[in-house]
């Protein structure tokens, strides 16, 4: 399931209840004073040293700049003394001091955002009068870190089409192991990670920030931490833009169970008639469910035979899992296109030597040096993927009830494998059927008293399906939603597209708040030597 990717607020007071204190809304809409050793606090901006990010910076963001601060760890009693830090980045206004501020976040949930400005660095329209600001949520990055003790991906090798009682006993004892650690290694810190405390630590950079308001571009489960301070902080919220949105009026739960549809889409209608297409080129097959035969050939051959790859297996799952991290984005069809023909290579009988050795030298191009936390957009330096690992599992478990057990998502996972078999057999590794803490109640969000936010959304998007974008922006009141036709990629603002661009910035920049509308999407690519 790993693949992505709240209550009116209290009015603001004119003055603080104490001298020396600040009042915030608290987990009943009650005022919780704020010590004054918070809401004083300086931000100390300072180019980036190489070891506060999880990459060197691209041009155009060579100049980002670091600062932390510090945040109670529990929002609900900042008296109590706990600090956590939060780790956070910006790149400046271009046309002289920043007028507002418009921060960002990735996704995940819980994917470290410091380095994420630069996405935005060729916004010369956004950046000439707003600073862009990245943070690293609690739990993740150079933030406060949570742990799993390096237990996530126990059992990883498994096959989930393997359907013996064995070989799902064992997936699920991986799974309840998993998580079992994850709460017992993250401690007494585990349980704050989640989407209350982290919009209250935004609303906190805010005051650091100096701003009455704060805009936002969030994407995937960025959108649902972005509408969630939405609703809790109206009187603080500037411009809001939701790309690729989950369906942050639900539950985790009920949104994340879309996503095998949604990957199944995008490989049957978008990437393998694509493939097909250039079979001149991959030899893979003439139709898209020819290519998909062939897949399942390849697949069922590393089932039976995993390759041995630099001492790792390759096997069914790691092919399953480097494609849908591939889907997300059109740009990286071709990459995987060569991937599966090289696997294939490796998976067959027939090849000499030196084709095997050529698609070892493709296999090896093709892994990063990083976790790709997957199917996730993001690439994770090996450093920061255990904190995701377990901010990415700790946080929707943590918030509302999750529904099922073990032989509610071997059964789940069966209907969903029959329709959708990319991904719906692996369906049962849930790790929130075995969460032990109390989760706590989110609110429902409906956007009553909010300003209109605008929600960004790709018509085969494979990890938050526009059914679900839909059926939010139905729900949350006075939301605006742009459609981008013909597309599926995972993330569109500044992403190249001209039209979805003037439309955000429009409302970014001038306050142009949209009708409901659509854009055309961008074309396939045409692979090298097409």
């Amino acid at each position: 399931m790993r693949t992505l990717r709240l209550a009116v607020a209290v009015p603001a007071l004119a003055a603080s209840l104490l001298a020396g204190t600040t009042p915030a809304a608290g987990a009943q809409d009650d005022v919780v004073e704020i010590p004054a050793r918070y809401t004083e606090q300086r931000l100390d901006w300072h180019v980036c040293a190489p070891d506060e990010l999880s990459s060197p910076p691209p041009e155009g963001a060579k100049d980002i700049e670091c600062a932390t601060f510090l945040a109670p760890r529990d929002w609900d009693n900042p008296a109590e003394g706990t600090d956590i830090t939060v780790a956070v980045s910006r790149l400046k206004a271009t046309d002289g001091p920043a007028t507002a501020s418009v921060l960002t976040n990735p996704g995940g949930p819980g994917a470290p955002g410091r380095t994420f400005p630069a996405r935005l660095r060729d916004q010369d329209r956004l950046r000439a009068h707003q600073e862009i600001i990245g943070l690293d949520p609690r739990g993740t990055g150079k933030s406060t870190n949570i742990t799993c003790g390096g237990a996530i991906g126990t059992g990883s090798a498994l096959d989930p089409r393997d359907r013996s009682r064995e070989n799902l006993d064992l997936i699920l004892d991986g799974t309840r192991y998993a998580a079992e650690s994850c709460q017992v290694k993250s401690g007494e810190l585990g349980p704050l990670i989640n989407t209350y405390q982290t919009i209250h630590d935004i609303d906190l950079l805010r005051t650091l920030l100096g701003r009455d308001k704060i805009n936002w571009v969030g994407y995937s489960a960025g959108t649902w931490l972005g509408a969630h301070y939405a609703q809790r902080f109206p009187e603080h919220t500037g411009r809001f833009v939701l790309d690729s949105a989950t369906e942050f009026t639900t539950t985790w739960q009920e949104s994340f169970d879309w996503q095998p549809l949604g990957f199944e889409r995008r490989w049957r209608e978008d990437f393998l008639p694509w493939m097909a297409k250039y079979d001149s080129l991959y030899h893979f097959g003439t139709t898209g469910e020819a290519v998909r035969q062939t897949y399942e050939e390849v697949r069922a051959a590393l089932a039976e035979q995993p390759v041995d790859f630099e001492g790792q297996p390759l096997g069914p799952n790691e092919l399953d899992s480097a494609i849908a991290s591939q889907l997300y984005d059109k740009a990286s069809f071709p990459d995987l296109a060569d991937y599966l023909v090289s696997v294939r290579t490796l998976a067959g009988d027939g090849a000499t030597d030196a084709e095997q050795a050529a698609a070892l030298e493709k296999v090896a191009a093709y892994v990063p040096d990083a976790e790709v936390i997957g199917p996730q957009p993001l690439i994770v330096p090996g450093e920061y993927a255990d904190a995701y690992d377990a901010s990415f599992w700790t946080i929707p478990c943590n918030e509302g009830r999750w529904y099922g057990n073990r032989h509610s998502v071997v059964r789940q996972s069966e209907e969903l494998g029959q329709e959708y078999p990319l991904l719906g057999w692996g369906w049962l590794v849930q790790p929130c059927i075995f969460w032990e803490n109390r989760p706590m109640k989110l609110p429902e969000l409906d956007g009553e008293g909010v300003p209109p936010v605008l929600i960004v959304q790709s018509e085969h998007d494979p990890a938050t399906p526009i059914e679900g974008a839909r059926r939010a922006h139905e729900a949350f009141e006075g939301s605006r939603m742009l459609t981008i036709t013909d597309e599926g990629d995972h993330g569109i603002y500044a992403g190249g597209n001209a039209c979805a661009d003037d439309v955000v910035e429009d409302y970014l920049v001038d306050g142009v708040v949209p009708e409901d509308r659509s854009c055309p999407g961008m074309p396939l690519p045409v692979p090298p030597g097409a």
